[in-house]
Order: C-alpha cells, then structure tokens, then sequence
C-alpha cells in the first residue's frame, strides 16, 4: 500500500501527514510535487494543510489548477481514496470534488486550539474504525474554515449522511458556543456521496501521538488503511 503527499507551495503540514503515515503508522509513504501528473502508483492521495499559494484569491483557489489536481481528479473518480486536511479540505471544494466552501472564521481571527469533534457516521472508509457519537480531540488550525454551503447542499449532506464529523462541546452538544469558526451546522467534515473523497478542517496528523496531547486523530487514518487493506485482500 501506497500513499502519496501532495506538496505545493505553501504547504506547511506535509511533514506532519508523512510522519503520521511513515512512521506511526507505517505506511510506505512518498511526497508528490504540485507539478507532477500521475498518482496511478498510489493507493491513498493527502492534501495537506498549509497556504496553498499563499492563499492568494481564496484559500485553494489558485491549487486547484495545478497540474497534479487533475490526477487527483481523476483518482477520486476512479474511486480512489483521497483525503483532504484544513487547506487540503479548501483545496477540495474549489476542485469541485466536495460541495460547499470554507470562509473566513466569525471571529475574523485564527484559531489554534484542540478541539472536540462528534463522529456522526461510520458507514464510511474513514469512519469505520470507531462508533457513532464517539468524541475526538484532535486540533484545528486555520483563520477560513467556516463551512458555508446553501440549504439545498446542506439538506443533501444530511439526507446522504455525508456530514462525518460536527464540533461539539465535551459532553457531545453541538451548540454554537462549541463552534471555533461559525460553519453551517457545527460541520468539521465530509464526504462525498461515493464516500472516497473526505475533507475535515481539524489536523488527525497532529493527534497521533501521545506527545502531542492526543492520538484520537490515528482513528481516520487506521479505517482508510483498514478499508484499502480489505480491499486489496479481497
């Protein structure tokens, strides 16, 4: 098994995703410059976080045209597993391969902090390696990760259960004083209709090791990899 780091320029969190997958999860794991334009040797594509470009225009705006992002395109329609974190997730919507878009936070400041997340469907490649209404600690990072999209989307993400992670207080609330950045519905994290393509504004690869103050982030990566390694058995 295979996976591959997409680094443009900018990208500040591609360190972290090789090291979670490397070395905490030993994953042969490989970094893939923006201008590359084949991923067919790949099983699981990371865009990470970061400034993209700068953010220039909008976060992932200016990402979405690089070379590589249509190889990325492509592996998401194949069916191939592609996760997107914090700008990575930016990244993903301005690609059209989720709905919605990410805008700057209420607050108009950055935040950095852990925060808890609810896990609202294990149903999916990205889930399944722990339970409905579990809470994580994982951490965000970002000044644009308010989630907006129109009600017609929202009602579809909800319809299709593609909504997999929403802030919550500790005891599982999902009350507005438990949102950092005012996105629509608490939502932390989706997934498209075919369940491959997964993008979340929290950083799982910063929340794998107990030096860092939590390791619930490995259980996103530990259900893709089981996923993808069924897959492969079978």
């Amino acid at each position: 098994m295979k996976a591959a780091v997409i680094r443009f320029p900018g990208s500040n969190c591609d360190q972290d995703c090789f090291i979670a997958l490397s070395e905490v999860l030993g994953v042969e794991t490989h970094y893939v410059w923006h201008k590359e334009t084949s991923l067919d040797a790949f099983d699981l594509i990371v865009l990470p976080g970061g400034f993209s470009y700068g953010d220039y225009l909008r976060c992932g705006a200016i990402a979405r045209f690089s070379p590589v992002m249509q190889s990325v395109v492509d592996a998401a329609k194949q069916g191939k597993a592609v996760l997107g974190i914090c700008n990575g997730f930016q990244i993903l919507c301005e690609a059209h391969l989720l709905p919605g878009t990410l805008v700057r936070n209420q607050s108009l400041h950055f935040i950095c902090e852990h925060r808890r997340l609810r896990v609202e469907n294990i149903d999916t490649p990205w889930t399944c390696a722990t339970w409905t209404g579990t809470l994580l600690n994982i951490p965000i990072a970002h000044g644009e990760g308010c989630y907006v999209a129109d009600d017609a989307t929202l009602l579809e993400l909800n319809a299709h259960r593609q909504i997999l992670l929403r802030y919550t207080d500790e005891n599982g609330a999902a009350t507005a004083a438990a949102n950092p950045n005012g996105s629509a519905q608490n939502i932390a994290g989706i997934c498209n209709r075919a369940r491959n393509v997964f993008g979340l504004m929290p950083h799982p690869e910063r929340a794998c090791d107990p030096r860092l103050g939590s390791t619930d982030g490995k259980v996103i990566f530990e259900s893709i990899l089981a996923t993808l390694g069924a897959r492969k058995a079978a």
